[in-house]
């Protein structure tokens, strides 16, 4: 796996990829805006070269580079203005991604609110629909990453069921693929505490919507228990999670040249070490390849 961490954007867009080299990343995730803010400022030329510039002296491929949406978006809310403010910031999400060179840009399904999560589902999987066919066609287009999320609140996302679901709905889902978040899938349920977990929870991934549609990993532990439904990270070895399974997932051939990014506190070195440390001297779990597809074809 191609470690590294969502780095700080502060005091320019590149200082983010400054960051990620001292740090000894081989990925990185930024947001390329204010994360907290509706209004968002225009990206200008210098930024926009100063970042591709500082990507381009890193030397990382661009399928190593992830941009997380706002936190203010909900796609699949039950108010229209919000479901209208929401796709025009997803839309301009998008379009920053592209600008910079950002292969990947990893959203939340959304929360339904109260309407349900059929409903919410179907107006999420539109409203993506229009956001890529909005935004640049071509092989250099962004794609969009549907995170998993931890179920809390009335988040869609926290079975794998959804994922499959939202894939469904969406036209034209070559741009669509899926970033897993550990903690997020074990505090829906899904237990990679254990080997036998860790090997259930892969396989149920691959039934409902196929491991070829995973291109990025979120690597954190969890400080709540199996299945609490809370969004909460915990530094890799020390939540509820364990190291065990933070072992079977960097040695996995699966995913081996995919992003693994920390969305944890810095510093990251010491974070990163741990991590390459459960990689040194362990044998390789033994899987089946996964199935060529489109999101694979990438990775």
């Amino acid at each position: 796996m191609r470690l590294g961490a969502h780095q700080s954007i502060s005091g320019g867009l590149e200082k983010a990829i400054d960051r990620a080299r001292t740090d000894g990343c081989e990925a990185v995730q930024i947001f390329t805006r204010n994360q907290s803010q509706w209004r968002v400022k225009p990206l200008d030329a210098g930024a926009i070269e100063r970042f591709r510039a500082a990507v381009a002296e890193w030397g990382v491929p661009r399928e190593r580079l992830l941009a997380h949406d706002s936190y203010l978006i909900n796609v699949c809310a039950s108010d229209p203005a919000l479901r209208r403010k929401s796709l025009a910031a997803l839309i301009e999400e998008l379009n920053r991604c592209a600008a910079l060179g950002i292969r990947y840009l990893v959203m939340h399904p959304g929360a339904h609110v109260g309407q349900g999560e059929a409903k919410a589902i179907r107006l999420a999987s539109r409203a993506i629909s229009r956001a890529l066919e909005a935004t640049a066609e071509g092989p250099d287009a962004p794609w969009i990453l549907l995170e998993n999320t931890a179920g809390q609140g009335t988040n869609l996302g926290y079975r794998f069921e959804h994922i499959r679901d939202l894939l469904a709905g969406i036209e034209s889902a070559e741009r669509v693929g899926v970033c897993v978040d550990t903690q997020h899938a074990f505090a829906a349920g899904y237990d990679l505490s254990t080997g036998e977990g860790y090997e259930e929870t892969f396989k149920e991934m691959d039934r409902a919507f196929g491991l070829e549609r995973v291109c990025a990993f979120h690597l954190n532990d969890s400080k709540r228990e199996l299945g609490a439904r809370v969004d909460r990270h915990e530094l890799i070895g020390r939540g509820h999670i364990g190291p065990g399974a933070f072992r079977l997932l960097v040695n996995d051939r699966r995913f081996a040249e995919l992003p693994g990014v920390l969305e944890l506190p810095p510093p990251y070195p010491p974070l990163l070490t741990r991590l390459r440390r459960l990689s040194e001297g362990v044998a390789t779990p033994r899987h089946r390849p996964a199935r060529s597809g489109r999101a694979r074809a990438l990775a």
